[in-house]
């Protein structure tokens, strides 16, 4: 049950995060995806892969892309 949760969890935020508007709010989307994902691989018994999603898809990505956000200017027309 909650290997399901984990995946509606991950699969929910991932396609909020797409079709999300303000970029910065995708970022934190992208980083409750990670998140989720890594928890499952952990209950799946994959500790090394579990670690790594949880640096880098939870930590490190979205990071980055608010980083970009935040340095990139806004033109309104």
């Amino acid at each position: 049950m909650i290997e399901f949760i984990l995946c509606l969890i991950t699969v929910l935020s991932a396609i909020l995060a797409i079709i999300q508007k303000d970029l910065l709010k995708a970022a934190i989307l992208t980083g409750f995806s990670g998140g989720a994902l890594a928890v499952l691989f952990q209950i799946l018994l994959a500790p090394d892969v579990a670690l790594t999603q949880a640096i880098v898809g939870a930590a490190i990505v979205p990071v980055f892309i608010a980083l970009a956000v935040k340095k990139t200017q806004r033109v309104d027309n």
